[in-house]
C-alpha cells in the first residue's frame, strides 16, 4: 500500500480515530499499519495488547493473516483479534458470575437456544426470555453477549479498568454494523481506552439486527475522534471497474451502463434442465476463466438471497444432472438442523440399559429437533401440535391419532435395533449405521433426522468429531459421553477463528459474504423465489437489499456476474 500523505497523518495522530472508506480502500491495512506504529513506539507496556475487534470469524482470520505479513512476530503477539462474540463471551465466562450473585453462566448454544424458544412468537417476547433464562438458571444466549459484557462492564468500574487497561488501543471493524447492546459495550471500553472505528456507511446491511444510521454521527459525537476519509480508494479489486458499478448501484447510475468486470446475465426458462440450471454453467464459465489464468489460489463465491436457495444450489452443485459435472463445494450453512440431529444421533451411539429407555431419549430429542431445526423460524402448528402430544406422552400421558402413534411404535422397534446392534468401534461406521437405521424406518419425522445429519459435513467438524468419538471407545469400549461431545465440538464452531482460505467453490447467502474475498463472485436470483428485493418491499427494505446487493458485488477481485430472472429481473440492474 502507499502511504499518501493522509496515511502518513493517520499513523502519526494520536487520540480516538474514525476512518471511513468503501469496499477493498485498506481500512484494514492501514488500521494494521497504526497498530503496528504503536507498537514501535514503545505505547504498550507490559502485558498489554491492541484488540482488534470485527464480526465474522473469516474477517479476523484475514486479519491475522496480514497482521502476520505485516506486524512480524514481536507486533502480532502484541496485537489481540477477536470476534464481538468471542471477547463478550471470554469475559463472561470469567466475570459473569457477579451478576448472578456468584452463580456460575453457561452458553445456551444456538441449537438448544432455538429449541428452547420454538413456541414463543414475537421478538419482544423471545427476548424477555432469554433474559429470564440468563436471570434464573444461568443460561446466557448468544443474543445477549454485548448486553451483557456492557452491563457488567458499566456495573463494575473495577474490572472495566482492568479490561481497558490490558486493552489501552481497540480497532473497531465494521463500524456502522454495530447494535445498541454494541455500542453500549463500546462506550464502555472507550471510557479508558482509545477508539480507532473504521466505517462504511453504505455496507451498513443489519439494520434488521439493529445497525443504526446515525451510529457513525453518535461515534463522532461522543469521542470528537480525527477523522479521515479513503473515499472510493480500491485495493481489493484494483484494475477493475467493480467498485465503481458498485458505488453506481447505490444511485441507480448503473442501469443501462455497460462495465468491463460486473455482468449482468438475464436467464430465461430452460425447458428439461432443472431451474438452477443457469447458475452452475457461470460456475463452470468462471471456473475455466480461473484456470485459464494459472491462478492457483482461485476461488469463486455463489451468493443468493436466502438459507432455502442456498441448499438448492449445493445440492444441484453436487449432482450430475442435466449432464454436467458434480462441483465440489463448501457451504455457509446454519448449524442448527445438523447440530441437533447429530446429538440426537450420538445419543442413540451412547444407547441405554434398556430399549425402553433408548426409545423415551429418541422421543426427547426428538421433540427437541423439531422444535429447533428451522434455527430463528418457528416450527409451524402441525409440527408444534406433534411435539407437544409427544411430551404428553412421554410425561404418561396416551398417545391419539395414527401418526403420532406410529411414531411412537417406531422409536420402540429403532431402540430394539439399536440394542441388537454390534458396534465395530469404528465411529464413521457406527455413525452411518445409525443414520441408516432412521433413514430406512418409513417415519418422515426420522427420515429429516438423517437427512439434517448429512450436511454435518458442511460444518466441517467431521474429523473432530471422529476424534472425540474415537477417544470414548478407547477409554470405555463404547461411545458413553458422545452426545455431550458432539455438543462440545459444535458449540466451538461459533468461536472458530481458524486461518482459512477461501479457495475453490464457496455457496453462501448475500450477507454471509460480508468481510470475505474471491477472485470472481456469481450473484444468484430465483425467478419465483430467492428475490433480491420483492416487488412489493417499501423504500426502507429497498434501501437494504441495495446495500446488500453492493455488498456481495464488491466481495470480487477479478469479476461479478449477476444472474437475474429474465421474466421478472432486479430492478436495481
Amino acid at each position: 500500500m502507499e502511504l499518501t500523505d493522509q496515511r502518513k497523518a493517520l499513523l502519526s495522530t494520536e487520540g480516538n480515530l474514525i476512518v471511513l472508506g468503501g469496499p477493498g480502500s485498506g481500512k484494514t491495512t492501514i488500521a494494521l499499519l497504526k497498530a503496528d506504529r504503536e507498537i514501535k513506539a514503545g505505547n504498550l507496556q507490559p502485558g498489554q495488547r491492541i484488540l482488534f475487534l470485527s464480526f465474522a470469524r473469516a474477517t479476523i482470520a484475514r486479519v491475522a493473516q496480514q497482521a502476520s505479513k505485516l506486524l512480524g512476530s514481536h507486533g502480532t503477539e502484541q496485537l489481540e483479534s477477536n470476534t464481538y462474540h468471542g471477547f463478550t463471551w471470554t469475559l463472561l465466562r470469567s466475570h459473569g458470575y457477579l451478576l448472578r450473585g456468584g452463580s456460575p453462566i453457561q452458553l445456551l448454544p444456538p441449537p438448544e437456544a432455538a429449541a428452547r424458544l420454538a413456541e414463543i412468537d414475537g421478538g419482544d417476547l423471545r427476548q424477555q426470555e432469554k433474559r429470564r433464562l440468563f436471570a434464573d438458571e444461568g443460561l446466557l444466549h448468544f443474543d445477549l453477549f454485548a448486553e451483557i459484557a456492557g452491563s457488567l462492564l458499566l456495573r463494575s468500574r473495577s474490572l472495566c479498568r482492568i479490561i481497558c487497561d490490558a486493552y489501552p488501543i481497540i480497532i473497531l471493524d465494521e463500524f456502522q454494523d454495530t447494535n445498541q447492546d454494541e455500542w453500549t459495550l463500546i462506550q464502555a471500553l472507550g471510557q479508558h481506552s482509545r477508539l480507532i472505528a473504521l466505517a462504511d456507511a453504505e455496507q451498513r446491511i443489519y439494520e434488521f439486527r439493529g445497525a443504526d444510521p446515525m451510529r457513525i454521527g453518535e461515534f463522532i459525537e461522543r469521542y470528537h475522534p480525527t477523522s479521515f476519509d479513503f473515499g472510493s480508494e480500491n485495493h481489493r479489486s484494483s484494475g477493475t471497474d467493480i467498485a465503481v458499478y458498485g458505488n453506481d448501484l447505490l444511485t441507480g447510475a448503473n442501469q443501462g451502463k455497460a462495465y468491463s468486470d460486473v455482468k449482468i446475465k438475464k436467464y430465461g426458462f430452460y425447458y428439461g434442465y432443472n431451474q438452477h440450471y443457469p447458475v452452475k454453467t457461470a460456475v463452470l464459465a468462471g471456473l475455466q476463466r480461473q484456470l485459464d489464468s494459472g491462478n492457483e489460489k482461485w476461488s469463486i463465491a455463489v451468493l443468493v438471497p436466502t438459507k432455502k436457495m442456498m441448499l438448492q444450489v449445493s445440492d444441484y452443485l453436487s449432482s450430475a444432472a442435466d449432464k454436467l459435472p458434480s462441483l465440489d463445494h463448501e457451504v455457509a450453512l446454519d448449524s442448527e438442523a445438523p447440530a441437533l440431529a447429530a446429538v440426537l444421533i450420538a445419543t442413540l451411539l451412547e444407547g441405554a440399559s434398556t430399549p425402553s429407555e433408548i426409545a423415551r431419549s429418541l422421543l426427547s430429542n426428538l421433540c427437541i429437533h423439531i422444535r429447533g431445526r428451522k434455527g430463528n423460524d418457528q416450527p409451524n402448528q402441525v409440527e408444534l401440535g406433534l411435539v407437544n402430544a409427544i411430551e404428553v406422552f412421554l410425561q404418561g400421558g396416551a398417545i391419539r391419532g395414527k401418526k403420532r402413534q406410529g411414531i411412537i411404535d417406531t422409536a420402540q422397534m429403532l431402540a430394539e435395533q439399536r440394542s441388537e446392534l454390534d458396534l465395530s468401534g469404528d465411529p464413521g461406521e457406527d455413525w452411518l449405521e445409525i443414520r441408516d437405521m432412521l433413514s430406512a424406518c418409513g417415519v418422515q419425522e426420522y427420515i429429516q433426522v438423517a437427512e439434517d445429519a448429512k450436511y454435518l459435513r458442511l460444518l466441517h467438524k467431521g474429523a473432530t468429531l471422529r476424534s472425540r468419538l474415537n477417544e470414548l471407545w478407547r477409554r470405555s469400549g463404547g461411545y458413553i459421553g458422545a452426545a455431550a461431545a458432539v455438543r462440545d465440538a459444535l458449540v466451538q464452531e461459533h468461536f472458530s477463528a481458524s486461518l482459512k482460505e477461501w479457495h475453490g467453490i464457496h455457496v453462501m447467502t448475500i450477507h454471509k459474504s460480508k468481510g470475505k474475498e474471491f477472485s470472481e463472485v456469481v450473484i444468484y436470483e430465483g425467478s419465483h423465489h430467492g428475490k433480491i428485493v420483492w416487488e412489493n418491499a417499501d423504500e426502507r427494505a429497498k434501501a437494504q437489499a441495495r446495500l446488500t446487493l453492493r455488498v456481495g458485488v464488491t466481495r470480487a477481485m477479478k469479476r461479478t456476474t449477476i444472474l437475474t430472472p429474465a421474466s421478472a429481473p432486479c430492478p436495481f440492474l
